[in-house]
Formats: structure tokens, C-alpha cells, sequence
């Protein structure tokens, strides 16, 4: 999904395209539904206002493991309630239900939003041949003609019990159909699969991985592997960025790494080191 405030083009049929097939939830369930694992059911919609506000609504009703797939979304969000639209079928627009309960301490639910960039990352970097990076907190990355382009975003969000995960990736959105020229998608990244279905298949897959091994660990960052995979992927690391605090605050500086918190630290030019949990990060420079 790409940022855009052309809210209502996502619903026009100029995208309509014989190349974008729809997904098939029974073929889906087959692969992914399975005595002991961690998905308990997945459901294709064709369209819907946001995955996460459906799933979110459900979630006391549902058992943990619960995967909602929209073939299109009319009001996906991101991040500081920015809306998200892409051309029916063009990417995957999908939410999840984690209940990580009485194993892992609440204060270490932050992590899922890190947890899941690094499954998505690893999945489509396998699955699609092609290199996903992270922005962090949320975002994923991929390089199009030698420039980094966001392809997807995530959003996790506090349910009750549970958590329910957001993830939205452009797969085979062309240039002309991207909303800024700062988007990017699977297919302008030169990915060897586009199909929609392996995609999805290898990114909740690598997620039930990545969770599983966090949960086991009681949410740990660095006994789980987790801390140590998503400083490994995050190309925020090492580059002078300028970080666009809550209340109007703005931090510069050089992102030197990831805490146990899960929050980024900054080293500014006083030689200060500051600690971000939330905020906008543009990256500016690199100094590697």
C-alpha cells in the first residue's frame, strides 16, 4: 500500500486487470491451517474499508491465529491515521490476530510491529527473489532504479487481549498507477514471483516462525534472534536522520541502533544519545 488522499481511486475500474487474479481462501486454508499451528483460519473478502478496523471489531469472537484478506481496501490506514489505497489486487492487504496472552509480558507486545517486518522481509526475500529492507518503525523497502522505495507499511494495533496486525505490500502496482513518485512495488523492484498466493503463504509462514520462537523465548528481543534479525535488515541504522517527535519536537541525528525496548537510538551532534518510541524518521544521509 502506498500513502495518498485520493481516497476514492481505489475504486474505479481502470486497474481491472486479467493479470491480477483473486485469491482463493480454500487454497490458502490448505496450506496454512494445520493441527498445532498458529493459523486458525484465513477469509478473502473483495473489498472492505480496513482489514485491521474488520478484524479488530471480531477479535473477542475469535480465536487466536485469525488471517482477513481484502482483495481491495477503501479506507486502509497507516501510521497517524494517513489513508492507504491500491488498485484492486494489485498487493496483498491483510490482518492478523495475535493473542500472545500470559507468555509474554505486555510491556514487550511492541516488538510484534518489528516481529512482523522482519517475517514480511524475510518472506518476500525469499519467496519473490527480491531484496525487502526496513524503515523503521513500519516500513518495508525495496530498491527501483538504484533508489529505495517504500512497497509496505504495518500497523499493529491493542485489541482487548489481543493484537491485531496489519500488513499492506504492492506487488504489481506499474508507475503509472503509483500515487507519489516515492512508492514502489514488487514488480518495479524486478521480483522474479509476483504471484500473489506463494507471496502471502511465505510471509505468514515466516511470521508463525518469528512468533513462535518470541513467544517461546517469553518475548525477549535478543533471546528470541529477533533484536539481532531486525538490526540486521534496518538500513535506518547508520544513516543521519531527522526523527519528527509526538508534540511537534524534532530529534537529528545518526541512528546507531535498536534497544531491548524496541526503540530507535539516536546519537545527535552533542553527542547525546536519545531513545525514540514513536515518530516519523526520514532518512537523510548515510554514514556508513
Amino acid at each position: 500500500m502506498t500513502p495518498s488522499d485520493a481516497s476514492g481511486a481505489a475504486s474505479t475500474g481502470r486497474w481491472s486487470s486479467l493479470e491480477r487474479p483473486p485469491l482463493s481462501a480454500a487454497a490458502l486454508e490448505r496450506a496454512l491451517v494445520a493441527d498445532g499451528g498458529l493459523w486458525s483460519s484465513v477469509e478473502v473478502v473483495a473489498a472492505t474499508g480496513s482489514t485491521n478496523t474488520d478484524l479488530a471489531a471480531r477479535a473477542g469472537r475469535l480465536p487466536e491465529g485469525a488471517v482477513l484478506v481484502a482483495e481491495e481496501q477503501t479506507a486502509g490506514r497507516g501510521r497517524l491515521d494517513r489513508s492507504w489505497v491500491a488498485p484492486p489486487r494489485s498487493g496483498l492487504f491483510f490482518s492478523v490476530l495475535l493473542k500472545p496472552g500470559g507468555s509474554v509480558p505486555q510491556e514487550r507486545w511492541g516488538w510484534l510491529t518489528l516481529l512482523a517486518g522482519v517475517a514480511a522481509a524475510s518472506g518476500l526475500s525469499r519467496a519473490a527473489g527480491v531484496d525487502t529492507a526496513l524503515k523503521w518503525p513500519n516500513d518495508l523497502l525495496v530498491t527501483v532504479n538504484g533508489e529505495e522505495r517504500k512497497t509496505g507499511g504495518i500497523l499493529a494495533e491493542r485489541v482487548g487481549d489481543g493484537v491485531v496486525i496489519g500488513i499492506g505490500l504492492n506487488v504489481t502496482l506499474t508507475e503509472d498507477e503509483l500515487p507519489v513518485p516515492e512508492a514502489g512495488s514488487l514488480i518495479l523492484a524486478k521480483a522474479a514471483v509476483t504471484d500473489r498466493e506463494p507471496l502471502l503463504k511465505a510471509v505468514l509462514r515466516a511470521l508463525e516462525q518469528w512468533y513462535g520462537d518470541w513467544r517461546a523465548a517469553g518475548g525477549d528481543p535478543a533471546a528470541s534472534g529477533l533484536q539481532e534479525a531486525y538490526a540486521a535488515d534496518c538500513v535506518t541504522l547508520g544513516r543521519h536522520v531527522r526523527a519528527d517527535l509526538p508534540g511537534g519536537r524534532t530529534l537529528t541525528g545518526t541512528a546507531e541502533a535498536v534497544d531491548a525496548d524496541g526503540r530507535l537510538v539516536i546519537r545527535t551532534a552533542e553527542d547525546e544519545h536519545e531513545a525514540v518510541g514513536a515518530g516519523d524518521v526520514v532518512h537523510l544521509r548515510s554514514v556508513r
